[in-house]
């Protein structure tokens, strides 16, 4: 069955967290991808600065050869980075069991991911991957990933129970009720993660109800 894991990172030991060390106040967000041996999810988004001061601010990291802005959309800014063949790190591991990154995002406190494996097995063999290459990870959450019964518009678990607490705290009242901090400490996670999974929510919701294929 497919199984869900959240688990975290320190902000240095992942090749983009030197961003943090000059801009402390940005947001990093891994562009979603089904990563293979071959491509490792070269794009990212980052929030909270200006673009004249993001790609000086990512300082040589020896599993990055280069950062470069691509887009600049209401203030956020796609990246490409390509990564060094020699370095193995988080991302590689991910890439090497065949699991899905659903969300990648990185403060100056940390990364907090959320992927998906075909099967326990696949995050098994992530986990000894990264305690074979030395790879810091510290596990929050495993479980299966279980379908939505109806019209669930193909949401995944953590999106779908994300939309209805935030629907249900006030969030989305005018004025609101809640805020994302009530909402994200009601579920036990962070802020970025769950304005990623309101985002991620929203989209697929958009996507299944608004536009004609």
């Amino acid at each position: 069955m497919a199984t869900v894991m959240q688990f975290t990172s320190p902000a240095d030991e992942f090749p983009l967290g030197t961003v943090f060390e000059n801009l402390p106040g940005v947001t990093v967000e891994l562009e979603r991808l089904i990563p293979d041996e071959s491509l490792i999810i070269p794009y990212f988004w980052v929030r909270g600065a200006h673009a004249s001061d993001i790609e000086a601010a990512f300082e040589a990291h020896r599993g990055v050869v280069s950062i470069k802005l691509i887009d600049d959309v209401d203030g956020e800014y796609l990246m490409r980075a390509e990564w060094n063949d020699d370095y193995y790190g988080v991302l590689n591991a991910l890439a090497h069991a065949n699991i899905v990154v659903l969300s990648g995002v990185g403060t100056k406190e940390g990364w907090q991911f959320e992927v998906r494996g075909e099967s326990r097995d696949q995050i098994g063999e992530f986990r000894t991957d990264c305690q074979d290459h030395d790879i810091p990870i510290e596990i929050t959450a495993v479980h299966s990933l279980l379908p939505v019964q109806g019209d669930g518009y193909e949401l995944t678990d953590t999106q779908r129970e994300a939309l209805v607490l935030a629907y249900e705290q006030g969030y989305f009242d005018s004025p609101r009720t809640a805020s994302l901090e009530d909402v994200a400490a009601e579920l036990g996670i962070s802020q970025q993660s769950l304005s990623s999974r309101l985002r991620r929510g929203h989209r697929r919701l958009i996507a299944k109800t608004l536009i004609t294929p």
